[in-house]
């Protein structure tokens, strides 16, 4: 097949009726069309789930001017010459891909333009914005969360694709398990298009038949290495924290080295390691928390190729670490448990009480105030009556979290399963 695009560009939709997923975001798109009253916008979400497209189609239907950018090689120079055209014209578009990899001042050259309606700004990032984007900047956007595509609308993809494209229309071609495809693909469309091409194409003789065998052999092959843009980023990371979480520091540095070598983002490792730090080490080693802190404000001052030496330094430390995911488990118990039961009463003897008006309804009355006894401490019912007695921190096996269990079975004599 001598293709003059892949796959995923040549079913690129051209409207928010073609457009696969999303549909919770198509109804308020379409009424910003329509109306006239395009905003400016961060489209948030991983990797091949519409955001360029999206950005595409908004320009088409409004019939607006449409500049691109991508932050990769972009600077403030380039985004200085988008906004003096638009100056010229009518409201133009500014489409900026991976946004997040803009630093403070390329950001900041936006905000006028931005504020004055010069453009209209469309960002996409598969990074949190409230992160990774000016605060500024964010307040004059509107921020859309896309999600990864679900089985149905992955195999709606190949459907489309065996249709409607001008080259697979034409082959014999049977999907006789799509199980490796749409693992594969985790949830990225043009992901999951551009590898069943690649299969198709590999496939010898009139009648091709896609097996999930044949679909792993060809994914092997070409798999890279690493690809910062997005084919391999969600996999080396998982292999990269639960190396650390499974105290592997050996295995931890090595998919850092993959990470660093492909490019990533020094940022973007530095976090991780900030949710790790809490969510798989917590209280078995609260100085955790404090090195991948440090770390992470080191490597942003520092930078490559120097920040490889505090991740290494940071990441090495972690794996070796003594683990406890007793925190983050704790607080997933309290929020499902504020789920199932709202918002409960609190106990009249807890509540604050600044008015007379308060106390005399009961406020505060009957509390105990716990440095005002021995050992710091009172038995006293903090939670509410309906769920009084229910346990949700509960400390692991570790050194540390050994002794908080101690001092809780002293102090509550039993009380939460201490």
């Amino acid at each position: 097949m001598l293709n003059q695009s892949p796959l995923a560009e040549r079913l690129r939709p051209t409207s928010l009726e073609e457009l696969v997923g999303q549909s919770h975001l198509k109804g308020i798109l379409k009424r910003a069309v329509s109306s006239g009253m395009v905003p400016s916008m961060v489209l948030w979400g991983p990797p091949g789930v519409g955001k360029t497209t999206i950005a595409n189609i908004i320009a088409n239907t409004a019939k607006m001017p449409f500049f691109s950018l991508s932050a990769i090689n972009a600077g403030v120079k380039d985004i200085r010459e988008v906004i003096a055209k638009a100056k010229y014209g009518a409201k133009s578009i500014l489409f900026i891909d991976e946004i997040h990899r803009f630093n403070k001042s390329q950001q900041d050259a936006l905000l006028a333009a931005v504020e004055k309606g010069q453009i209209t700004l469309i960002g996409a990032t598969t990074e949190n914005p409230s992160f990774e984007v000016n605060a500024a900047l964010l307040s004059r956007c509107q921020t859309y969360t896309l999600k990864a595509l679900e089985k149905e609308e992955l195999m709606m993809l190949v459907d489309k694709a065996l249709r409607q494209d001008e080259f697979l229309s034409k082959e014999n071609i049977t999907i006789a398990e799509d199980q490796a495809l749409l693992r594969l693909s985790g949830g990225d469309g043009r992901k999951l298009l551009n590898l069943l091409e690649v299969v198709i194409e590999s496939i010898e003789g009139e009648e091709k038949v896609v097996t999930n065998d044949w679909v792993i052999e060809v994914a092997q092959q070409k798999a890279a290495m690493y690809d910062k843009d997005g084919e391999m980023h969600y996999d080396i990371i998982s292999a990269f924290i639960k190396s650390i979480r499974g105290s592997d520091p050996n295995a931890a540095v090595y998919y850092l080295a993959r990470m660093i070598e492909g490019g990533e983002d020094v940022k973007f490792i530095a976090r991780r390691l900030l949710i790790l730090a809490s969510e798989d080490i917590g209280n078995a080693n609260p100085t955790a928390l404090v090195i991948a802190n440090n770390a992470f404000q080191a490597v942003n001052v520092i930078g490559y190729p120097e920040a490889r030496i505090i991740l290494s330094q940071c990441v090495t430390y972690l794996a070796c670490s003594a683990k406890s995911n007793a925190a983050y488990m704790a607080i997933n118990r309290a929020q499902q448990l504020v789920q199932q039961t709202g918002d409960l009463s609190i106990p009249l003897d807890i509540r604050n009480a600044p008015t007379n008006l308060m106390k005399d309804l009961g406020y505060g009355k009957g509390y105990q105030y716990a440095h005002d006894h021995k050992g710091n401490f009172v038995m006293q019912e903090y939670l509410p009556d309906e769920i009084k007695g229910t346990a949700l921190y509960d400390p692991k096996g570790n050194a540390r979290e050994e002794e908080m269990r101690k001092r809780l079975h002293a102090q509550w004599k039993g009380k939460y399963g201490y």
